[in-house]
């Protein structure tokens, strides 16, 4: 495989980040699921998605991460509830970029790699975080993507 092709840190954040949301839509069609975008991403939601034999739909919120980091989103944006996912895409050099879907009440359990911060008197706003490090990566594995899709019941 010619691995110049996953030359991500060719890309800036924008880039990276629109990559990443074409990439989880395209992961979604291919598990038999009807993709909607959102046209303005002010309520935390970058895709919604239903089975193409159910109405039920789920509110997808998109990151893409270049490097193991802390990755946050305000808890104002992004309200816990059961059909909310957070879609993460790992781009690394050299590398096919690796999906994971967390189910938003996931955080109901914080842990290492699941972190809930608030901030009281402080001017910084309560979030919801992502500690990814190599350290934590085996705690990323129950989210794969396939996986938990495969659990939302929606096989090709």
């Amino acid at each position: 495989m010619n691995s110049s092709k996953f030359n991500w840190s060719s890309l800036n954040p924008l880039q990276l980040g629109k990559c990443a949301e074409y990439l989880v839509r395209m992961e979604f069609l291919l598990s038999g699921f009807h993709v909607y975008s959102s046209e303005v991403d002010d309520h935390g939601v970058d895709l919604a998605v239903c089975r193409k034999d159910s109405d039920k739909y789920y509110d997808i919120q998109v990151r893409s991460v270049r490097n193991l980091n802390y990755i946050f989103f305000p808890k104002d944006k992004f309200a816990l509830h059961t059909n909310l996912f957070m879609a993460v895409v790992l781009f690394f050099d050299g590398e096919s970029p690796q999906f994971y879907l967390i189910p938003s009440v996931a955080w109901l359990k914080p842990n290492k790699l699941l972190a809930s911060r608030d901030y009281p008197g402080r001017k910084s706003k309560a979030e919801w975080g992502l500690n990814l490090s190599q350290k934590n990566l085996p705690l990323l594995l129950p989210f794969a993507f396939d996986k938990v899709v495969q659990e939302l019941g929606c096989t090709p």
